[in-house]
């Protein structure tokens, strides 16, 4: 028998018993819905919150920092903070950039005292980073207006950091002023620090130039200012009255960047190994995944359960179907078929069921995917609103190899369901077959 017969036969056979086809089938068209519906709502959570994680940064950086001795009781750190166990030197950076891997190396400092940007009588309180490059760029920072080089007595700041400014002396009843434009503006900058020995605030004066503003982040870069790591470096010494000297004194933070952010969590061990902190928000996003994907794995494996019980379906229709055509068999024997002739055909019906039901299934499953999309969406809509969050974009997703597995997963149930069924009836005695009323 070739496959062309076999298939017309199947049809054949099963277009004969179309009402019990129809209801075993039906439990195949809940099961493969059920696994439609879960799992692309799995993967539409998924896609939703790493969408929203706006903290996250690049994913090819990692934030290298000396790694700090453990203390069971509290200790004296001194003026220039915690002993370290092995400091960032400039050998150090050199040794960061031999790992495969690494396409950058960029020490950044922070500062080590109080800052206060001043402009047309308006003064803000920022963060401020020294970098020790002159492209942003190699950082993944792209500037939205002006340019991301930096030069001696330049800046770049973050979208937000004109909401910082404020006017010290507001007269009573007067609106506040608008952020100030700072594009290819001078600011002037004070540093400040705390005498203890006249017991007054110090004050140093300088200026920098704006020459790029950063989009938008939604993170700590909004309120953030860039500048070159020996500007930050001179202001640090006046912070703490004495030189800094990277071989010996080290770098207090490094960004090291990979070239591809599969490679990230295994550079970031490699570091760790040398005894050195690193820190990727990779990390963070791979647990994430891995929620979402055991997540996927339970949502499937409900919908599996109900599959299983229509394969029960299925095998108590063909058990039936042997005992109605049993002679049926006996005399397909008779004239010449063979054994695996009629294990089959049985089998192939069995898929068949599977195959209707998997279909029906896939179709109930994706339209009611569509409709728990548009639903979810009006719902969440609200909810960000409330929360002065942007909308979820997706809420259901189905992908389509979801489509074709849960549809050949319904295929390969029913060819199970129907094996005991088939061998039986391939191994009736036709003589047997034929007397049986």
């Amino acid at each position: 028998m070739n496959l062309f017969d076999l298939i017309s036969l199947v049809i054949e056979n099963l277009g004969r018993r179309k009402g019990r086809v129809v209801l075993t089938a039906i439990g195949v068209v809940i099961g493969t819905a059920a696994i439609v519906v879960l799992v692309s709502l799995g993967i539409g959570l998924q896609q939703n919150a790493t969408s929203r994680l706006f903290g996250i940064g690049d994913l090819t950086q990692i934030q290298v920092s000396p790694k700090y001795p453990e203390y069971e009781g509290g200790v004296d750190f001194g003026p220039t903070g915690p002993p370290v166990e092995k400091k960032i030197t400039t050998d150090t950076l050199a040794e960061f950039a031999a790992i495969p891997g690494v396409v950058a190396v960029v020490p950044t400092d922070g500062l080590m005292g109080g800052l206060m940007l001043s402009y047309n009588r308006l003064e803000g309180w920022v963060g401020v980073t020294g970098i020790g490059i002159d492209d942003l760029g190699a950082l993944g920072l792209t500037v939205e207006r002006g340019v991301n080089t930096l030069e001696k007595g330049t800046a770049v700041i973050g979208s937000l950091v004109t909401s910082n400014f404020m006017d010290p002396r507001p007269r009573p009843g007067k609106e506040p002023p608008p952020p100030p434009e700072l594009l290819e503006q001078s600011v002037d900058v004070y540093l400040l620090k705390w005498d203890p020995e006249t017991n007054q605030e110090i004050r140093k004066r300088a200026k920098i130039r704006v020459v790029g503003v950063l989009p938008e982040k939604r993170n700590w870069i909004d309120h953030n200012i860039y500048v070159r790591l020996d500007e930050v470096t001179a202001w640090n010494e006046w912070f703490l009255g004495t030189r800094i000297n990277r071989q010996k004194d080290g770098y207090n933070q490094v960004t090291v960047k990979v070239d591809d952010a599969k490679h990230t969590l295994d550079v970031a061990d490699q570091i760790k190994a040398i005894e050195f902190n690193a820190y990727t928000d990779q990390t963070y996003v791979q647990g994430l995944n891995s929620f979402y994907t055991i997540l996927q794995a339970t949502f499937g494996g409900v919908g599996a359960i109900a599959l299983l019980v229509a394969a029960i379906g299925i095998a108590n229709t063909m058990a039936m179907a042997i005992l109605e055509r049993t002679r049926e068999i006996g005399l397909m024997k008779a004239v010449g078929a063979t054994n695996k002739d009629v294990l089959s055909v049985f089998l192939g019906e069995a898929a068949g069921i599977g195959f209707i039901g998997g279909v029906g299934g896939v179709i109930l499953g994706w339209s009611a995917g569509q409709v728990i999309n548009v639903l979810a969406l009006v719902y969440m809509a609200g909810q960000s609103a409330q929360q002065g969050m942007p909308p979820a974009s997706v809420a259901v997703v189905t992908p389509l190899w979801l489509l074709g597995f849960t549809l050949l997963f319904a295929v390969i149930i029913g060819l199970l369901s129907g094996i005991y069924p088939a061998l039986k009836a391939a191994t009736l005695i036709p003589i047997n077959a034929l007397k049986y009323e």
